[in-house]
């Protein structure tokens, strides 16, 4: 397979992880959901890693998990909403990867997000507040994606044939 990998960033909520499963699949890659991957070695939830092991040690098994994939075939790969936000990571898969920075407006994003599984950054009664925040924390990180596409749609398909038009057009696929 030829290529390099996609790499889906944006705030918690965007829809990386579904967005992305899509585009794998029309591209033929496999598609790595590196929160799940981390859940998976740890043998507990994100949350749990977070309150018992603290957010840096969460970050450090986030980086070592998209190094291991960045050596792999190319794929497709959703990475936490502050992955890109660490230092050395986007520089890290620069040469490997091409980034998609899968945005929407705060508000989407956090009523989305509180239908999935529980964001240690995310708790309390100020959610929105909280993801407008991360927002202006981290948009000029995401920023430096290659490429920006909307979804604040409901579906994601709509998003999904944007990023694979645009990979199909650049000759990345």
């Amino acid at each position: 397979m030829t290529g390099r990998h996609l790499i889906l960033v944006g705030l918690p909520g965007v829809g990386k992880s579904t967005v992305g499963a899509l585009v794998a699949a029309e591209l033929g890659r496999p598609f790595v959901d590196l929160d799940a991957v981390v859940v998976r070695r740890m043998g507990m939830p994100v949350e749990r890693i977070f309150g018992e092991f603290g957010e840096s040690r969460f970050r450090e098994l986030e980086r070592e998990a998209m190094a291991e994939q960045l050596h792999a075939g190319p794929s497709v790969l959703a990475p936490g909403g502050g992955w890109a936000a660490q230092p050395g990571n986007f520089e890290g898969a620069r040469a490997e990867a091409l980034f998609i920075w899968l945005t929407a407006a705060p508000e989407a994003a956090h009523r989305r997000a509180e239908q999935g599984v529980v964001r240690p950054l995310l708790a309390g009664d100020d959610g929105p507040e909280r993801m407008a925040a991360l927002l202006a924390e981290r948009s000029s990180f995401y920023a430096r994606a290659d490429v920006t596409v909307r979804n604040d749609r409901d579906d994601p398909a709509v998003a999904a044939a944007e990023i694979v038009a645009w990979v199909r057009r650049g000759g990345f696929a």
